[in-house]
C-alpha cells in the first residue's frame, strides 16, 4: 500500500494530520478560524475555502477520509499526472463547499429575503445553525476521488471490509451516492455535510468532462 504512494497524495496526508494536531493542540483557536462559515457570518475568512478541507471533527472523521485518500488516490494521480491530480482534488473541495453554500444560501433567502442578513442589519434569528456551525473535513474532495475512480475505472474490483465481498467500482461509488441522496431527501443525515459529498462528486464529473478525458469501461 504504502510503496505506491505518489508526492501528492502522500503531501496531502502529512497536511491533514499536521491541521488534525495542531486542532488538537490549539482547539479554540483552529476550530474557530480554519473550519469555513456561511460567508455572511462574522466568523467567516476568506482563507476557510481551502483550511476546511484539511480540517477534522475527529480521528474517525480524519481516519475514514485518509483511508479513502491512501486507496484511491494514488491511482487516480497516476492517471492524471500530479498537478492535474492536485487541481482536480482541490476544485472538487470548492465544488463541495459552493454547493453547501448553495443550499445555505437558499434557506437564508427564504427566511430572511437576503442572501447576507447580518451584513444588511437584518434579523438573523432561526438561523444560528446555518451562521456557527461551520463545515469542515476532505470529504468534498475524497467523493471527487472516487467519483473519478470509479469514472476511469469502473469494473475494477474492491474488497469490502464490511461484509468481505468484492464489488465493482461503479456499483460501491454509485450505491455511496444514492445514499447520500437518500440522506438529503430524509433530512435523516445528522450533522453530516451530505450536500458537500455530492457537490465533491458533481464537480469530479464536470471536471473529468471538461478535460476531455474518456470515460473507462
Amino acid at each position: 500500500m504504502f510503496s505506491n504512494l505518489t508526492t501528492v497524495v502522500k503531501n496531502l496526508l502529512i497536511a491533514n494530520v499536521i491541521f488534525f494536531i495542531y486542532s488538537n493542540l490549539m482547539p479554540e483557536i483552529a476550530y474557530t478560524y480554519l473550519p469555513a462559515f456561511y460567508p455572511d457570518s462574522p466568523h467567516f475568512y476568506i482563507w476557510q475555502i481551502i483550511t476546511y478541507m484539511f480540517m477534522h471533527a475527529d480521528l474517525g472523521h480524519i481516519f475514514f477520509n485518509m483511508f479513502s485518500l491512501l486507496i484511491f488516490g494514488p491511482i487516480l494521480e497516476q492517471t492524471l499526472g500530479s498537478k492535474r491530480f492536485l487541481n482536480f482534488y482541490l476544485i472538487c473541495g470548492l465544488g463541495a463547499l459552493l454547493l453547501h453554500f448553495s443550499v445555505d444560501a437558499l434557506q437564508v433567502f427564504q427566511a430572511t429575503g437576503t442572501l447576507f442578513p447580518y451584513k444588511t442589519g437584518h434579523v438573523t434569528t432561526g438561523l444560528e445553525a446555518t451562521y456557527l456551525s461551520p463545515i469542515l473535513g476532505a470529504s468534498g474532495s475524497v467523493f471527487g476521488i472516487l467519483l473519478g475512480f470509479a469514472y476511469l475505472y469502473p469494473n475494477m474490483r474492491l474488497m469490502l471490509l464490511f461484509p468481505p465481498i468484492p464489488i465493482k467500482a461503479k456499483y460501491l461509488v454509485g450505491g455511496l451516492i444514492v445514499i447520500e441522496l437518500y440522506l438529503i431527501l430524509t433530512k435523516s443525515g445528522g450533522n453530516i455535510a451530505h450536500m458537500a459529498h455530492i457537490g465533491g462528486a458533481l464537480f469530479a464529473y464536470l471536471m473529468m468532462k471538461i478535460w476531455g478525458i474518456r470515460k473507462g469501461y
